[in-house]
């Protein structure tokens, strides 16, 4: 049987159902409505929402609808799709949906609490950050879906080319990609920090 992605051409034939929709629905608005409840602002407090944000870091960074950083959901999209299809082999692709947007909101809310956020604003780049508008947030759930989509639909190699290719394009854009925000988070090092406050 022809494979595409990481799944067997049955999984191209399952239809989105409107339970699927709804859900995915139901997860948004009760991402927002979290965020919104934990203090943080519907859009940005400069008082309008852009499409693209383009500065790596400042009092705008994450307040707009799409930023740098919306790559690295992207990839998380691509990163999540090829581990629940190799975790749950042979499991529907709606069920591959509504795992990838549970983690991502999940994820979202995680990362916008004072704990996470303090941990953030130890490096660099994310001096004064205080976190997502409740806009960028859900950007950053739609840019999963959009890796997510991706995946889906590409060869295993094309999934990893783009990959590498954000991993690279974040580096030398703004010094910074999932990998190294990973690595701060978890292990800030000082080497990483200094070099990111070189650019």
């Amino acid at each position: 049987m022809m494979r595409s992605g990481l799944f067997d051409a049955r999984h191209m034939r399952t239809p989105a159902t409107p339970l699927c929709v709804a859900v995915v629905l139901a997860i948004l608005c009760a991402q927002a409505l979290a965020l919104l409840a934990m203090g943080h602002p519907l859009i940005c407090e400069c008082g309008y929402v852009a499409l693209w944000h383009g500065a790596a870091s400042g009092p705008q960074t994450s307040q707009h609808l799409t930023d740098w950083y919306s790559f690295t959901h992207v990839e998380h999209g691509l990163l999540f799709y090829a581990l629940i299809t190799l975790l749950l082999a042979g499991a529907p692709f709606r069920t591959v949906v509504l795992i990838a947007f549970g983690v991502e909101a999940v994820w979202e809310l995680v990362e916008n609490t004072p704990l996470i956020m303090d941990r953030y604003r130890q490096t660099a780049l994310a001096a004064g950050y205080f976190g997502d508008s409740v806009v960028n947030s859900i950007g950053d759930t739609l840019s999963m879906a959009l890796g997510l989509a991706i995946a889906r639909i590409a060869p295993v190699r094309v999934s990893l080319v783009l990959v590498v290719a954000m991993e690279c394009l974040l580096l030398f854009a703004i010094r910074d990609n999932l990998t190294l925000n990973i690595i701060q988070l978890i292990y800030p090092l000082e080497a990483i920090n200094q070099w990111q406050a070189g650019g």
